[in-house]
């Protein structure tokens, strides 16, 4: 039933409805508020909500909170129930009290009004008054609820007459007068004098007049002492009420059927229970309470025995809140520490916050119920339980089945252990004291545990749960990485891998937090995956049927169960596949049949398997692989031995491989034997042989080298094998092995530089080595009389080792010349600059030849101190002539590579850049190149050959028979000979072909040889040009088509010449630039044109002066004048001639007219 037609809520807004006059609307728009009705719904059906505020906010209308509103300053209604416990469904309010109250400001004038209203005149109404004092004391027990304390007002009554004290002794109607009670309510007497001197006045009236008003004053005065009686009776029930629910609330009662609390509520509840305690008790010890008891009394009244019960209660209580507050500091101070701590650190330090428990259930005189502690407990398990919730991530925990969950399944892991962890140490502490009650009789926990960890245990459960699915997820996730045999087995498993992928992205898709337990969304998503997974593994275990039934050989079923091993190991799984497994043994007892059946046939030759080993070796080694392969076959059936169980298939496959086991150990020991005898008569004959022998014609080699080779690597082989008998020579042989091998080592290098030496002799050479090698064949001919038993063979060897070092460096210098040498060929002395030979040879060839040369003279005087040669010997000199030999033909090449460059550059058929560089120009004799071919060019080529064979001068002579230097003797070398003709030769070729071309562009040379004016005179005279042969002819002025012939010519010759090529390449090598020789003959031609155009240009503007003078028209101009007009202005503009900008306008002007 919905909170809004819950019938216990009538009552309440009946009392809404007369308090604040709400209308209808507002009251439906109160309870469509969630907030409003989930406080109502609380304090209804919750016994820990026993208050409920209700307001007027002008934004948002009426409000409902559980708490005093704070800085509200308007009215607010204050709903109380009488009981910690929801609202009964019959007659709801009897136990509900509601009360109206100022807050804040308003809160606060209402205090401070009692002042001001005593000091009001007397016609004021009495029913206002009490009114106020009403108002003013619930006001201050509502500010004091607000503070989280309970006060105690006094009665109004005692606020309204003059002297309580002198009523209370005038008479009660208990009729109690014993004056030895009354002490406390003379104390107050000095505050009503008025009523102490009303006995002085009047004594000389009438004594009438004084009966009369003693009589009023006696009734008056009884009428008052029974409402102050009354009042403080009144008093003491709101008292007992008001302290009654204090007293009655425990915590343990509070929170059982609160949700999740933990212990810092309840320390919290502890200590300000016992501050409000101790201020109830301060309130009922203050003047005002010791006034009303001594009044109630002096009238013997029954509220007197009720007053000082509930000083009894609450003294009582101070001292049970005082008790525990101290007593859970401890237990306060543990949980602190522990909760500064990491969550990894929880798990060790469980036990110590049991003990702190343990400790306040023994030291705790009050505390020590079970109700309490089962609270306390539960509270820390809701606590732990809060702080898991906390390190876990909440929706991640599931989420992360998207990936692997590794981290996230350690954290699950870590957290389950931590809680564990904690029941163990409650079972611990609970067995402690149950131990203690035995040697002392105290008071164990004897609640049930199921009570306590009834929230932990459904998040533990919870936690199970997802830990288990993370684990299968676990699982499922690995069949990623696994490859079966066969393309179908294989997809089937991929299937069942990406159906898994499907259902993890359903359960990660889940909006819920995985770690609430009362969350039954989530738990039924949780079931369904599992179920969902329960058929996924249903499905695997058919494709691992299938696999494992395709399995030929126990080693492939070992490995798919290696494989599969995280899903084989589950017993529905291993039941199922029981079958196919078992069908596996076989496969092993044959796999050990095969291996026995190789071993008798293959026994006689085994070292075939094994070619680079020695015979006992390759045998043993072939004994080894046979038994490795029966271990594999044994391993194998283990993977599957607790699969598939049976002691009988076990028995008989241990039977079989301890039989092979036992053959192939009887083989090994007969190789062992005879690799024995066969090592005792090789290294005997060693020992008895020379160390040294030569071969013809001069070859030296180590005597029985192969052999003794053999048997050092056989005794390497015995040291690792072990278990082989060695016999005397053998364990000598193998006692001085490590100097055998020394010499050995020293022989072979030896015999190696004295080969070395001999036999890679140079013919030059040979002469200057003679004598060492005399030497050394005394020392080998000592050698030849050792045996490998004799010692001082390293003072033999050494010279011959010494004498390798020498030469071994004078070759190495021999080859460093030469390469110096051949590298020249390498070098260009010839480099273009740009891309045209503008220079000689290259100066950083020339400072390398230099370089490399003083090389050479220091490497042959090293070469001589190696050898001990003398300068003057004959040897010597034959020895350099035949380094000059090899100097004198890197030059050589170095040379015939700059020539041939020349040449192969000047050749027709070159397809690069043009080499060198001349320019044609245009001057007063005529056409003419610069540089020219015949001197400048001719010179430059013969500078440039004579450069290239200074370049061989630059190396110093190495022969010091040989006077002549290097470029003396290249200089006749024939061949560079031929190239040096070959590069003239080129050279006169091109000098033909570039007068061809300057003998074609003379057919311009009458433009610039010709005296312009005097041909143009002649023109003015005849019309034409006169020919050569011509003398005289008949004058006839020229016409406009005499001077259009001219200038037609004239822009002939200058299109002619501004077609020609800029550059010109003759001969596939020179580069003639035409720039200059065109740009100086465009220049003549325009100057022949303008003669021509000035003239038209002059008769145009005559022309255009006598049409634009006045009476004149275009005819008569045309008459007077030489040519037409139009005609002449059209043939400028033929020409490109542009008019001026005067005869422009003027021309404009005549042809507007």
């Amino acid at each position: 039933m919905e909170v809004t037609e819950d019938q216990r809520l009538e009552p309440i807004r009946t009392f809404i409805h007369s308090s604040f006059r709400l209308d209808p609307d507002k009251w439906r728009e109160f309870v469509a508020e969630k907030s409003n009705m989930a406080a109502v719904s609380r304090f209804i059906n919750g016994p820990d909500a026993v208050q409920l505020f209700h307001q007027l906010q002008p934004p948002s209308g009426l409000c409902a909170s559980l708490s005093v509103p704070p800085g509200v300053r308007t009215k607010v209604l204050c709903v109380s129930k009488s009981v910690p416990e929801a609202l009964p469904k019959e007659n709801p309010g009897k136990v509900l009290r509601m009360q109206e109250f100022l807050g804040g400001e308003a809160l606060r004038t209402l205090v401070s009004l009692h002042d001001e209203v005593s000091r009001w005149t007397a016609g004021l109404a009495q029913d206002a008054l009490k009114l106020t004092e009403r108002q003013r004391s619930t006001a201050l027990v509502m500010k004091a609820l607000e503070e989280g304390h309970t006060f105690l007002p006094p009665p109004d009554a005692l606020r309204h007459l003059d002297n309580p004290v002198e009523l209370s002794q005038g008479g009660g109607h208990h009729g109690n007068n014993g004056s030895s009670n009354h002490e406390p309510l003379q104390e107050d007497s000095s505050d009503s004098p008025r009523l102490l001197s009303s006995t002085s006045y009047h004594d000389d009236a009438p004594n009438s007049c004084s009966s009369l008003r003693d009589n009023v004053d006696q009734k008056e005065r009884k009428l008052s002492v029974a409402q102050l009686l009354h009042a403080c009776e009144e008093t003491v029930v709101e008292w007992v009420e008001l302290v009654g629910d204090l007293l009655q609330q425990d915590w343990s009662g509070v929170v059982l059927d609160r949700l999740k609390p933990v212990p810092s509520e309840e320390f919290a509840f502890w200590k300000e229970r016992l501050r409000n305690l101790l201020f109830i008790q301060s309130q009922l010890m203050s003047p005002e309470a010791q006034q009303v008891a001594s009044i109630l009394q002096a009238a013997d009244s029954v509220y007197w025995v009720a007053l000082q019960d509930l000083q009894d209660d609450v003294q009582e209580a101070v001292c049970e809140a005082e008790d525990i507050v101290e007593n859970l500091t401890p237990v306060e101070q543990k949980l602190s520490e522990v909760l500064e701590m990491n969550f990894c650190q929880l798990k060790d330090n469980m036990a110590a916050v049991m003990e702190e428990v343990r400790l306040l259930w023994m030291r705790s005189k009050f505390y020590c119920w079970p109700a309490r502690m089962m609270v306390l407990l539960q509270e820390i398990c809701n606590l732990f339980v809060h702080l898991s919730r906390k390190f876990l991530p909440g929706p991640g925990v599931i989420r992360v089945l998207e990936s692997e969950p590794g981290p996230v399944l350690d954290d699950v892991r870590l957290v389950i252990q931590t809680l564990q962890a904690l029941k163990s140490a409650y079972t611990q502490k609970q067995t402690q004291l149950e131990l203690q009650n035995q040697a002392t009789p105290t008071r164990h926990w004897t609640f049930p545990s199921t009570l306590v960890f009834s929230q932990l245990d459904t998040f533990l459960r919870r936690l199970l749960s997802i830990q288990e699915a993370q684990r299968v997820a676990a699982r499922f996730y690995r069949l990623g990485r696994t490859v079966l045999f066969g393309l179908n087995s294989t997809t089937a498993v991929q299937q069942v891998s990406e159906e898994f992928l499907v259902q993890v992205r359903l359960l990660s898709g889940c909006s819920c937090d995985p770690t609430d337990p009362e969350d039954q969304n989530f738990e039924l998503k949780l079931d369904r995956f599992q179920a969902e997974l329960s058929h996924l593994e249903t499905r695997l275990v058919s494709v691992l049927s299938t696999a494992l039934g395709d399995c030929s050989e126990a080693s492939s079923a070992a490995k798919i169960v290696q494989m599969f091993w995280f899903f084989v190991d589950q017993r529905a799984v291993r039941d199922q596949l029981h079958p196919h497994l078992n069908r596996l043994a076989d496969h092993v007892l044959t796999d050990l049949d095969q291996t026995e059946s190789e071993f008798y046939n293959e026994k006689e030759r085994p070292e075939r398997f094994f070619r680079f080993h020695p015979t006992a070796v390759a045998r043993l080694c072939w004994n080894r692989q046979l038994r490795r392969r029966a271990e594999a076959a044994l391993r194998s059936f283990g993977t599957i031995q607790n699969l598939c169980g049976g002691l009988a298939v076990s028995r008989v496959v241990l039977e079989k491989w301890r039989q092979i086991v036992d053959l192939l150990e009887d083989f090994r020991t007969g190789v062992r034997s005879d690799w024995s005898a066969g090592l005792e008569s090789d290294c005997d004959e060693i020992l008895k042989h020379s160390l040294i022998q030569i071969s013809p014609p001069a070859h030296l080699e180590v005597a029985c080298r192969y052999q003794l080779e053999a048997v050092l690597l056989e005794l390497r082989y015995v040291s690792r094998e072990g278990g082989v008998e060695l016999r005397p020579q053998t364990a000598h042989f193998l006692e001085r092995r490590d100097d055998i091998t020394h010499t050995y080592l020293r022989l072979r290098q030896m015999v190696l530089c004295y080969n070395q030496v001999v036999g890679g002799a140079m013919e030059a050479e040979l002469p200057l080595i003679q004598d060492k090698l005399q030497e050394l064949q005394r020392h080998l001919s000592e050698l030849k009389r050792r045996t490998w038993t004799c010692e001082g063979v390293q003072q033999q060897s050494q010279p011959v080792v010494m004498v390798h070092f020498n030469i071994r460096e004078a070759r190495a210098n021999m080859d460093a010349m030469r390469r110096i040498a051949q590298g020249w060929a390498e070098l260009e002395l010839l480099q273009r600059s740009g891309s045209l030979l503008e220079s000689g040879v290259n100066d950083q060839t020339c400072r390398l030849l230099k370089t490399d040369g003083e090389q050479l003279l220091g490497l042959t005087q090293v070469n001589r101190s190696l050898y001990g040669a003398d300068e003057s010997s004959p040897s010597w000199r034959t020895y350099l002539d035949y380094v000059d030999d090899n100097v004198l033909e890197g030059l050589q090449q170095l040379l015939r590579r700059a020539l041939r460059y020349l040449a192969d550059n000047m050749s027709p058929q070159s397809r690069g850049h043009a080499l060198l560089a001349v320019t044609l120009r245009l001057q007063q004799s005529g056409s003419a190149f610069e540089p020219e071919i015949d001197a400048g060019l001719t010179d430059f080529l013969k500078g440039v050959i004579s450069e290239v064979y200074a370049a061989a001068g630059l190396v110093p002579r190495i022969s010091v028979s040989r006077h002549a230097n290097y470029q003396a003797s290249l200089q006749q070398d024939p061949e560079l000979c031929a190239l040096e003709q070959e590069v003239m030769c080129r050279l006169l070729q091109v000098k033909e072909e570039a007068e061809q071309l300057r003998a074609g562009l003379d057919r311009y040379c009458h433009l610039w040889q010709r005296d312009r004016r005097a041909v143009f005179q002649e023109f003015l005279t005849y019309g034409k040009l006169l020919g050569t042969h011509e003398a005289e002819a008949e004058r006839s002025p020229p016409t406009l088509k005499d001077y259009q012939r001219e200038i037609q010519v004239l822009l002939r010759f200058s299109s002619e010449v501004t077609g020609l090529d800029e550059v010109i390449v003759l001969h596939g090598w020179l580069q003639v630039d035409l720039r200059p020789f065109t740009t100086r003959l465009l220049s003549i031609i325009l100057d022949w044109k303008h003669m021509y155009t000035d003239l038209l240009l002059e008769s145009a503007t005559k022309s255009l002066q006598q049409v634009t003078r006045p009476g004149s028209d275009e005819e008569e101009s045309s008459s007077s004048s030489t040519f037409p007009l139009t005609d002449t202005i059209l043939l400028l503009e033929a020409a490109g001639v542009e008019l001026p900008e005067h005869l422009a306008a003027q021309l404009q002007v005549v042809t507007s007219r």
